[in-house]
């Protein structure tokens, strides 16, 4: 009697446990499946370091590269910013260089992929959680980054494949591996490159793609009804029509995303850049008042932590990093433009990161700050305090040009990922149209999946993976940065000579 009562209560036990499992979600079971693989992958490079104030240790690997990168090129990224801004509009281009994009067109793509809700929400995390001072932590960390995104662009064009088509194929996928083999270290490059394509794959469908739509679709929501909206519950409706809009730019090749970006980027930053200094410049008064709160209180131990931990963490984070700068991400664009000097797309790259972290990112801290809807209590955070900071100007309207801004930021990431991952994609599989069509089809039914369902486990997967890609690509940047000066003292010398013309 005993081993058959036993057994019914097993038997009941096993029976409730698979009706459990039935029970749940589709988006359940697998976040039940992934949850701890994630939470593995994020505790690893997240891992706190006690005594730098438990800053994680993928916070420090990026600093440190950063700060190296600086002092190694005796402060290029700010010595030739004026440089890269001629050539970014093309003021030294030679119109028979190799390559299928402008200069203009390529950092218009990288910046469709960087510039985006971390912008809004990141900075209003940091800002509330370390008060104004944070502000200058972020603009330190958009100074620093520019050495490294020169750095990264530039071995993106060195190192690049061009077919005989003239398509490029690009990225830290070949500097890593055709680098290190002219360094003699050829199996550890082929090592790191494999390890970052898998990575980079992983965050253009999660980073780079589902989250980017999913938020999107939380706005558009939010703008038409809420919970009472017609549109609730059909995020899959709403996945496919961006699928569709998406397609039609990918299926093109990075020709059609430079065509779209450099029309869609500009128009973006213009709609949230002038909305927000209209709003610092209504305030003028209080402005000065504003910069000061920012310098004194930057060096406290609450701005320490919101500039460092809140800007370098949950901006970054919340966006693929603010600029990205160390993940190399933005090389698999920069590779794609047309010259014969590698350096100068390195110029033209260092943009980057002051035009999304000291500029844009730097106008919603200023406007949260002089607004001072941010009291510290943490009772509002995120795209929500950004929103009421702007709203609270007076401009009752302006939810739905965030959600619009939301929108286009979303569409914009995902057509710039969409190319990371495809490289990093042929990187593995080689190069043919079926299998870029082949990712190109995954990518778009990614879109969808993102929109209908919420996945935090994947999206923390992804997430971690983007984070993932900083470790090898900053390896290989300190063994090539010696190639790097070479070519920018190349580059240099070109121009000293007049063989490469660059009008004033």
């Amino acid at each position: 009697m005993k081993k058959t009562a036993m057994a019914a209560m097993l038997s009941s036990a096993y029976s409730s446990k698979l009706l459990a499992q039935d029970t749940m979600s589709f988006d359940q079971k697998i976040d039940q499946v992934l949850g701890p693989v994630a939470q593995a992958i994020e505790d690893f490079f997240f891992y706190p370091i006690p005594f730098l104030g438990n800053m994680p240790f993928i916070v420090l690997w990026l600093i440190l590269a950063a700060i190296f990168f600086t002092l190694y090129f005796k402060f290029a990224n700010l010595r030739y910013m004026g440089l890269g801004l001629k050539i970014t509009f093309g003021k030294c281009d030679d119109p028979n260089a190799p390559g299928e994009i402008s200069h203009f067109q390529a950092l218009s793509t990288a910046l469709s992929g960087t510039v985006g809700l971390g912008n809004i929400a990141g900075v209003a995390v940091a800002v509330s959680a370390g008060g104004p001072g944070a502000t200058f932590w972020m603009i330190m960390a958009g100074l620093l980054g520019m050495s490294t995104k020169f750095v990264e662009c530039t071995l993106g064009v060195k190192y690049r494949d061009i077919l005989p088509d003239g398509e490029v194929l690009g990225g830290p996928m070949r500097y890593l591996s055709k680098g290190l083999k002219e360094k003699g270290f050829g199996t550890l490059g082929k090592v790191l490159a494999v390890l970052f394509a898998i990575m980079c794959i992983g965050g253009s469908f999660g980073g780079g793609n589902m989250y980017q739509v999913n938020q999107a679709y939380e706005q558009f929501v939010g703008i038409t009804g809420g919970q009472n909206s017609p549109f609730a519950g059909q995020g899959w409706l709403f996945g496919l029509v961006v699928a569709i809009f998406v397609g039609l730019v990918i299926i093109g090749g990075i020709k059609s995303i430079g065509k779209v970006t450099e029309k869609l980027v500009p128009f973006m930053a213009i709609i949230y850049v002038a909305t927000g200094l209209f709003i610092i410049f209504s305030h003028y008064d209080i402005l000065p008042q504003a910069f000061a709160s920012i310098f004194q209180q930057a060096f406290t131990p609450s701005a320490a932590f919101g500039g460092f931990v809140g800007v370098l963490i949950m901006g970054f984070r919340r966006a693929a990093f603010s600029n990205e700068a160390g993940v190399g991400s933005a090389a698999i664009a920069h590779s794609a433009v047309k010259t014969n000097y590698p350096a100068t797309e390195g110029l033209v790259a260092l943009w980057e990161p002051f035009i999304d972290t000291v500029v844009v990112c730097t106008i919603t801290a200023l406007v949260i700050i002089i607004t001072g809807v941010s009291d510290g209590s943490g009772q509002m955070a995120g795209i929500a305090l950004t929103s009421a900071a702007f709203a609270t100007s007076g401009i009752s309207w302006f939810p739905y040009v965030l959600a619009l801004a939301a929108i286009l930021f979303a569409f914009s990431t995902m057509i710039s990922w969409s190319y990371y991952g495809m490289q990093a994609w042929v990187y593995l599989f080689g190069a043919g149209k079926h299998q870029e069509n082949t990712y190109k089809l995954i990518f778009l039914v990614f879109i969808v999946i993102g929109a209908a369902i919420k996945l935090d486990s994947v999206l923390k997967f992804s997430d971690a993976m983007i984070f993932a890609m900083s470790v090898p690509n900053i390896i290989g940047l300190y063994f090539l940065a010696p190639v790097v000066k070479e070519e920018l003292t190349r580059y240099l010398q070109a121009l000293k000579s007049g063989s490469m013309p660059c009008e004033q």
